[in-house]
Protein backbone atom coordinates (compact mmCIF):
# COMPACT_ATOMS: atom_id res chain seq x y z
CA UNK A 1 0.00 0.00 0.00
CA UNK A 2 1.85 3.46 -0.84
CA UNK A 3 1.08 6.30 1.47
CA UNK A 4 -0.20 8.45 -1.07
CA UNK A 5 -3.07 6.40 -2.00
CA UNK A 6 -4.31 5.65 1.37
CA UNK A 7 -4.26 9.62 1.83
CA UNK A 8 -6.44 9.75 -1.49
CA UNK A 9 -8.76 7.00 0.14
CA UNK A 10 -9.17 9.26 3.67
CA UNK A 11 -10.68 12.17 1.63
CA UNK A 12 -13.86 12.85 3.37
CA UNK A 13 -13.00 11.20 6.06
CA UNK A 14 -11.34 12.24 9.91
CA UNK A 15 -8.30 12.19 10.35
CA UNK A 16 -5.32 13.34 12.64
CA UNK A 17 -2.29 15.22 11.74
CA UNK A 18 0.45 15.73 13.96
CA UNK A 19 3.39 18.79 12.71
CA UNK A 20 7.11 18.42 13.44
CA UNK A 21 6.67 21.31 15.87
CA UNK A 22 4.07 19.48 17.92
CA UNK A 23 0.60 20.71 16.95
CA UNK A 24 -2.41 18.32 16.10
CA UNK A 25 -5.19 18.99 13.63
CA UNK A 26 -8.19 17.01 14.10
CA UNK A 27 -10.41 17.45 11.25
CA UNK A 28 -11.95 16.09 8.00
CA UNK A 29 -10.09 15.90 5.09
CA UNK A 30 -11.12 17.81 1.78
CA UNK A 31 -7.85 17.47 -0.54
CA UNK A 32 -4.32 16.35 -0.90
CA UNK A 33 -1.63 16.38 -3.42
CA UNK A 34 1.24 14.59 -4.16
CA UNK A 35 3.86 16.09 -1.93
CA UNK A 36 1.29 15.18 0.82
CA UNK A 37 -0.03 18.91 1.70
CA UNK A 38 -3.54 18.39 3.03
CA UNK A 39 -6.44 20.39 3.32
CA UNK A 40 -9.14 19.88 6.57
CA UNK A 41 -12.23 21.75 7.45
CA UNK A 42 -13.84 21.53 10.66
CA UNK A 43 -10.33 21.58 12.48
CA UNK A 44 -9.63 21.54 15.96
CA UNK A 45 -5.81 22.13 17.12
CA UNK A 46 -4.10 21.84 19.92
CA UNK A 47 -1.36 23.42 21.25
CA UNK A 48 1.94 21.57 21.44
CA UNK A 49 1.58 21.36 25.46
CA UNK A 50 -1.97 19.69 24.97
CA UNK A 51 -3.34 22.63 26.96
CA UNK A 52 -5.02 25.02 24.61
CA UNK A 53 -7.02 24.44 21.57
CA UNK A 54 -8.49 26.42 18.52
CA UNK A 55 -11.41 25.70 16.66
CA UNK A 56 -10.97 26.59 12.71
CA UNK A 57 -12.78 26.50 9.52
CA UNK A 58 -10.31 25.26 7.66
CA UNK A 59 -6.62 24.96 7.80
CA UNK A 60 -4.18 24.23 4.83
CA UNK A 61 -0.94 21.99 6.10
CA UNK A 62 2.02 21.81 4.00
CA UNK A 63 3.25 18.17 3.92
CA UNK A 64 7.02 18.60 4.47
CA UNK A 65 5.68 20.19 7.92
CA UNK A 66 3.81 16.62 8.75
CA UNK A 67 5.41 14.35 11.15
CA UNK A 68 2.36 12.12 11.04
CA UNK A 69 -0.87 11.30 10.15
CA UNK A 70 -4.06 8.77 11.58
CA UNK A 71 -6.12 7.76 9.63
CA UNK A 72 -9.70 5.39 11.01
CA UNK A 73 -9.14 1.80 10.90
CA UNK A 74 -11.96 1.19 8.21
CA UNK A 75 -9.85 3.44 5.73
CA UNK A 76 -7.18 0.80 5.31
CA UNK A 77 -9.62 -1.58 4.25
CA UNK A 78 -10.78 0.61 1.58
CA UNK A 79 -7.55 1.60 -0.15
CA UNK A 80 -6.75 0.08 -3.49
CA UNK A 81 -3.01 -0.03 -4.27
CA UNK A 82 -2.31 2.28 -7.57
CA UNK A 83 -0.58 0.75 -10.09
CA UNK A 84 3.01 1.89 -10.43
CA UNK A 85 3.24 3.99 -12.95
CA UNK A 86 6.69 3.91 -15.21
CA UNK A 87 7.78 6.00 -17.87
CA UNK A 88 7.06 9.60 -15.53
CA UNK A 89 10.40 9.13 -14.55
CA UNK A 90 10.17 6.68 -11.29
CA UNK A 91 11.00 3.46 -12.85
CA UNK A 92 13.14 1.56 -15.20
CA UNK A 93 13.44 3.33 -18.71
CA UNK A 94 12.09 7.13 -17.35
CA UNK A 95 13.57 10.00 -17.39
CA UNK A 96 14.82 10.63 -13.60
CA UNK A 97 17.79 12.44 -12.58
CA UNK A 98 20.73 11.11 -13.62
CA UNK A 99 24.82 11.62 -14.71
CA UNK A 100 25.10 12.16 -18.60
CA UNK A 101 21.60 13.23 -19.25
CA UNK A 102 22.16 17.05 -19.77
CA UNK A 103 22.72 19.96 -22.73
CA UNK A 104 25.60 18.65 -24.94
CA UNK A 105 28.33 15.66 -24.97
CA UNK A 106 30.03 14.66 -21.59
CA UNK A 107 32.20 17.58 -20.77
CA UNK A 108 34.76 17.66 -23.96
CA UNK A 109 33.09 20.77 -25.66
CA UNK A 110 30.30 19.20 -27.52
CA UNK A 111 27.03 20.46 -27.71
CA UNK A 112 25.79 24.61 -26.73
CA UNK A 113 26.46 26.38 -23.87
CA UNK A 114 23.92 28.80 -23.12
CA UNK A 115 22.82 31.64 -25.63
CA UNK A 116 26.50 32.42 -27.25
CA UNK A 117 26.48 28.70 -28.87
CA UNK A 118 29.73 26.73 -28.42
CA UNK A 119 32.47 29.36 -29.13
CA UNK A 120 30.70 32.15 -27.01
CA UNK A 121 29.51 35.32 -28.04
CA UNK A 122 27.01 37.34 -29.64
CA UNK A 123 25.38 36.66 -33.36
CA UNK A 124 24.45 33.35 -35.22
CA UNK A 125 26.95 31.00 -36.67
CA UNK A 126 26.31 31.89 -40.20
CA UNK A 127 26.35 27.80 -42.21
CA UNK A 128 29.45 28.06 -44.19
CA UNK A 129 30.86 32.06 -43.70
CA UNK A 130 33.17 32.89 -40.86
CA UNK A 131 31.73 33.12 -37.88
CA UNK A 132 29.82 36.57 -36.84
CA UNK A 133 30.33 38.83 -33.70
CA UNK A 134 31.80 36.17 -30.45
CA UNK A 135 35.50 36.79 -29.06
CA UNK A 136 37.34 35.84 -32.49
CA UNK A 137 35.98 38.72 -34.69
CA UNK A 138 37.41 41.82 -35.05
CA UNK A 139 34.60 44.19 -35.55
CA UNK A 140 33.59 46.64 -32.51
CA UNK A 141 36.89 46.99 -31.56
CA UNK A 142 38.29 49.69 -33.53
CA UNK A 143 39.68 47.25 -36.08
CA UNK A 144 39.13 46.78 -39.60
CA UNK A 145 38.41 43.59 -40.82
Amino acid sequence: MLPLSLLRTSVGHPMLVELKNGETYNGNLVSCDSWMNVSLREVICTSKDGERFWRIAEAYVRGNQIKYLRVPDEIITLVQDEPMRFGDGQGPGGRGRGRGRGRGGRGRGEGTRGRGGARGGRGAATRGGPPRGGRGGARGRGEQG
